[in-house]
Formats: structure tokens, sequence, C-alpha cells
């Protein structure tokens, strides 16, 4: 055979924004390597530079970024380290977000408001992103908003095994804070064994971000604990209305369970005085030491993301993370 053969061993790399660097370093450990050394800082006026200090050319890139406060910022570096390694021949670019920047903006409540989910899953596709990976997406949907493959991992197993383990002796029910995650609840349900489902049917202002009015629980929570379950905690209001609702209805205890722990502004106080025994977050986004508090369980989603970047390098399932759901 003439012509030059070439190697086909593929290389594995994996990339950190400076967002939330500790989750990739753990991410690169489970995967048994390191980190890409990368050059990153911000010019006077804000503007962002990145240069990698190693060859990149026919990697299978992995780009880590969590989209934490100030989100603008990070999500901007992270389509520029894109750009990078682009332009640098990297093979393929998947890009990792353990939490996806304005997922809630997925649709149009109103005229004339922009579908920002979408318009996040553009930038990256027109940096030069081959694939996406998240964790719990605010919604399904968003998958579809990407032109190529994207990976949706799941927290649930590591937040309900820790429950399992911790509560599983005890009476237990699943609570959606709304109606509108009762399927999430439902998986929740089947977690744990097939304990009771109830939701809190609360009302939303739209014209007042971030405050609901929690009002009936509908459903048998008396003398049960309740696992309060969502996909993240923002400014705190809507999940410890829903505690303090259930605790009204005759709940037996409250434990808070969620993906992203955002924590603005009021959170922690709000959390800390709140009817909730634990709160049990993972560190898809960083939690400084000035927002920890006593009832706060941080567990780590390194290991899932890891098992899911060698699945894609492998060209495995990362379906078969989640006994066949994806």
């Amino acid at each position: 055979m003439t012509g030059i053969q070439k190697p086909t061993k593929k290389s594995l790399t994996v990339f950190s924004g400076r967002a939330h660097p500790e989750l990739a370093i753990a991410v690169a450990h489970e995967l048994g390597t390191e980190l890409v050394p990368t050059s990153a800082y911000d010019f006077a006026n804000g503007e962002i530079y990145v240069r990698y200090e190693e060859s990149v050319r026919g990697s299978d890139a992995f780009v880590i970024q969590s989209h934490t406060a100030p989100i603008n910022q990070w999500i901007m570096e992270q389509l520029i380290m894109i750009d990078a390694l682009k332009r640098a021949s990297a093979k393929q670019i998947t890009v990792v977000l353990p939490f996806y920047g304005y997922a809630r903006q997925d649709k149009k409540h109103r005229g004339r408001e922009p579908i920002s989910a979408r318009l996040m899953a553009d930038l990256y596709k027109t940096a030069g992103a081959d694939r996406l990976m998240a964790v719990d997406l605010h919604t399904a949907q968003i998958q579809g908003f990407f032109d190529g493959p994207v990976d949706h991992l799941m927290a649930l197993p590591i937040l309900s095994d820790y429950v399992a383990e911790k509560y599983g002796d005890q009476p237990l029910a699943v609570v959606s804070p709304d109606a509108g995650r009762i399927k999430v609840a439902e998986e929740w349900s089947h977690r744990l064994g097939g304990v009771p489902l109830a939701f809190i049917h609360k009302t939303r202002d739209i014209n007042r971000p971030n405050e609901t009015v929690a009002n009936r629980v509908v459903g048998a929570v008396e003398g049960r604990i309740c696992v309060l379950v969502d996909d993240m905690i923002d400014t705190g209001g809507t999940i410890t209305k829903a505690a303090d609702a259930l605790m009204a209805a005759g709940a037996g205890g409250v434990v808070i369970a969620a993906t992203h722990a955002i924590l603005s502004g009021p959170a922690v106080d709000r959390l800390k005085n709140c009817t909730a025994v634990e709160v049990i977050v993972t560190n898809t986004l960083p939690i400084p030491p000035d927002r920890e508090f006593d009832k706060l369980t941080t567990l780590s989603i390194a290991p899932l993301i890891s098992r899911a970047i060698r699945e894609v390098f492998e060209d495995g399932s990362v379906t078969s993370l989640f006994d066949g759901k994806a």
C-alpha cells in the first residue's frame, strides 16, 4: 500500500476555564490525566485572552466551564477557548457544561422576549463546538437547540443514592416544588423504591422574577420525610416556601435536594433559617466558603462527568450510565 500511514491512537485532552477549576481538576483526576496548561487573563478593558501552552492538534478536546457569576464573563471565556482549539486543529471539541447558563429562557412567555437558551447553543456551534455535554438541563427540550450530539447527564443517581442511604429507613415522600417537574419527581420515586409523590401548587408573577407564592400541598405527606427535589436553587425563595408548606401540611421533616447551587442574594440566609433539616446539592457550581452553612451537603459530580467523557472518547454509550434513561 502506498502513501503515508498515520497512527490511529486517539488523544484525550481536558481544558478548564477560570470559573470552577477545582471541579475540572477533579474530573481530570478521575480520568487519570491532567488539565492542559492554559494561559488566560483579562485585559484592562475586560477583554479575555486565552492561549494553550501545549499542542492540541488532532486531539479530542473537552472544555469544562461552569456558568457561575459573573456568568457572562465565563461564557465568553469558554467561547474563546473553543475558538482557540478550533484554530489549533483540535479534532473534536466537546463543550462540558456542568451548569448551562440562560437555560431558564428556553421559550417565549410573552411577545418581544428572547429565547436565550437557543442563542447559547448557536454561539457554541458558531465558535466551533462539535458536541455539548450538560448536567440536568432546566428543560430537556434544550437538547434540540444544538445542531449536533448533546449528552444530558443526570445527577439523580448521585443525589438519590445519598438520600436512600441516610433516610431510607424512614417513611419517605418525593415532592416537586411545582406541577411542571412531576416527571423528575416520578424518576426520584422510582429510584427510592416507589415512594408516594406530591407537589406544591404555586403561582408565579411573570413580572417579578425569582418570586413565587407557595399555595397548597397536593398529595399525602403527613408523617413522612419529604424529599423536595428541584434542578437548581437560585435565591431560595421557591424551595424554602415549599418546605414551609410541607411542614404546615404535617410532614415529618423536609430534605431539599437540588443539582445546581446557584445560591444568589438571600439564598443562604433563607436556607439556613428554613424548616428543612438538610440541603443536598452537587458541585456543578463553585460554593465559596462564605456561602456554606451547617445544613448544606455537597456531593461531587466529577465521577459522573468523567465517566461520560470516557464513554464519548471511547465511542461508548452515555445512555448506559443512567440505566437506559438519557
